[in-house]
């Protein structure tokens, strides 16, 4: 073979198209694994090495993907929900991994962040994180699509939503924990936690919660479902409110392990205990719920796996090639506060 080896060279050699050459060489898992090996093996004996340089030259790419915090309510001053700042380290490599430098920004939602980045050339794509009320949000995802923005978002995958996004299956994640709640002989099982479509993470994990009752021929009870945001702060108050009405409940599932970890500071306050009196249960599994006191039964969702599929998501809609939402399994871990 005359001259420099090229993409093309490899996918002849191989009998397939040059995308599966380029999928393949960046490690991408929509390529089957023997498939893979061939095109590698091929590389290596044409002493093929892809041209980063080159190859964004060619197709006016930068080699950036950017990261856009949106900022949450928080004790300290990093205005992070802990469970992203667990996602980060998993982004950065997933980003290291494809060959991508990962620029990290901070963002307001009121700021015009979506006329950034992409159009000036400083990331590929955008990968999104947190946003707040998902309706007041909606409308800055329907802006980048017809812009043309390359992005991908975590958060609840629904039908007619604008772009990709990649999330847990919360639904089964909040029918695990109050099965498991039910397993443990409660009965009243209270939901603390926003249940609407403006806060659809939360909504359907409620909506799992529902279903688990009703298989168990238990009604969902207004008065057991109090509205919270995800801070420490939100859940202490929600959690003194639930017993200040007098709800009658003997458990508690928490949308969210910072909202858990604040409300069973308020139940020992009122010299409840956790879990012979109140049962308590979360959702993320961020490193706090381990070294709570007692240690919190929450719902895993794997960042590693996470990470992965927005990544490899985002430069599929980068390079042009097919993309869908997706949503990964939860993973229930009983500890202390639910009598694990």
């Amino acid at each position: 073979m005359k001259g420099k080896a090229t993409s093309h060279d490899i996918a002849y050699l191989a009998g397939v198209s040059q995308p599966t050459v380029s999928r393949a060489l960046r490690g991408s898992p929509t390529v089957s694994e023997e498939t893979r090996k061939r095109i590698l093996e091929i590389a290596r004996e044409l002493n093929y090495k892809v041209d980063k340089n080159a190859s964004n030259l060619r197709s006016q790419h930068c080699g950036t993907l950017a990261l856009l915090f949106f900022e949450d309510p928080t004790l300290d001053d990093s205005f992070i929900n802990p469970f992203f700042l667990s996602m980060l380290g998993s982004l950065t490599r997933a980003c290291a991994v494809q060959g991508y430098d990962l620029l990290i920004s901070f963002q307001q939602l009121s700021d015009n962040w979506h006329t950034d980045y992409q159009d000036s050339n400083k990331a590929d794509g955008i990968i999104l994180l947190g946003y707040g009320d998902y309706l007041e949000y909606f409308a800055r995802l329907e802006q980048l699509v017809r812009k043309g923005t390359h992005f991908v978002r975590w958060g609840a995958v629904m039908p007619g939503q604008p772009g990709i996004s990649i999330g847990c299956d919360n639904f089964r994640g909040g029918k695990d924990v109050t099965e498991h709640l039910l397993s443990r002989g409660r009965k009243r099982i209270a939901f603390v936690g926003h249940a609407s479509d403006h806060y659809p993470e939360f909504f359907e994990r409620y909506r799992g919660y529902s279903q688990a009752l009703a298989h168990a021929s238990l009604q969902t009870l207004p008065a057991l479902q109090i509205d919270a945001f995800t801070t420490e702060q939100s859940g202490y108050d929600a959690a003194c409110a639930l017993l200040d009405r007098n709800a009658g409940f003997d458990a508690l599932f928490c949308a969210s392990d910072l909202i858990a970890i604040g409300a069973m500071r308020a139940l020992q306050e009122r010299g409840l205990r956790i879990p012979e009196d109140i049962a308590v249960a979360g959702f993320d599994d961020i490193p706090t719920a381990r070294f709570a006191n007692p240690s919190l039964t929450t719902v895993h969702q794997d960042t590693k796996v996470a990470a992965t599929l927005l990544v490899e998501s985002l430069l599929n809609t980068i390079q042009g090639e097919e993309a869908a939402s997706q949503t990964i399994a939860p993973s229930l871990v009983i500890r202390q506060s639910t009598g694990g």
